[in-house]
């Protein structure tokens, strides 16, 4: 099957996997029984309303605004829920961009728009079946994919601090690139933190990355230290 590969901000990597055409189509099925039940009490309702306690203008337009909830059932479901309607969330799938992050209201609305022609002849599953992220054609457009749930909440991170690692980036230390993914934790959780000993920590650590690394650099112990995780950043993206 296959993945999507991302890195996170905490800099570790995530295989987004897309959700399978069976679960896709199953959890189709079951939003559209829900749908159906709900039109089912839907009529029951309008019955009521049509009845002589009700005026007929009254009763029309309040049918036509319960029934637009039908007519938007994915979108409004995707928006409200984080990219999970009812049968996705029963088989554990949910939308996502395909960098893995949330989808934009314009990203769902073109999902939505074209499930229309995804559901005509069977052309969503047939595209589906011909693209290896498991993609309908509502997907390609918006450029987003149905995942499984797992491991999401890993997954959804901005990427935007990633740019200025820009094709034309040449790492500072190579040495980074020999850092466990605790020890470059280690230097970010002691640059973020603001106290009194912030200074001394950072100088401290800053001699145990160099002896560690047998560096010698020629910039201060704090910009060193941003330089590392940086480096390392860049490897650990350019595996993908």
């Amino acid at each position: 099957m296959a993945e999507t590969k991302i890195i996170t901000s905490q800099y570790v990597r995530i295989d987004q996997i897309p959700a399978g055409i069976g679960e896709r189509i199953f959890a189709r099925i079951l939003d559209n029984l829900t749908m159906i039940l709900y039109m089912i009490g839907l009529f029951y309702l309008i019955n009521y309303l049509n009845s002589d306690r009700v005026n007929g203008a009254f009763a029309i337009a309040c049918a036509f605004a319960m029934f637009l909830p039908v007519v938007f059932y994915s979108f409004l479901w995707e928006i409200l829920n984080r990219g999970r309607s009812p049968g996705k969330m029963v088989f554990g799938t949910r939308v996502v961009m395909r960098d893995g992050t949330t989808p934009t209201i314009g990203a769902y609305f073109m999902r939505w728009l074209l499930l229309i022609v995804d559901a005509w002849g069977w052309i969503g599953i047939v595209v589906i079946l011909l693209n290896k992220n498991n993609q309908r054609l509502g997907d390609l457009a918006a450029g987003t994919m149905v995942i499984k749930e797992k491991d999401y909440h890993r997954i959804h991170v901005s990427l935007d601090e990633f740019n200025y690692l820009s094709r034309n980036y040449h790492p500072v230390f190579p040495q980074a690139e020999n850092l466990s993914l605790e020890q470059v934790n280690t230097i970010n959780e002691t640059l973020m933190r603001r106290d009194a000993n912030r200074s001394q920590r950072i100088v401290m650590l800053s001699a145990k990355a160099k002896e560690f690394l047998k560096i010698t650099p020629l910039v201060d112990d704090e910009t060193f230290l941003r330089t590392l995780t940086r480096d390392y950043q860049y490897y650990a993206l350019e595996e993908i």
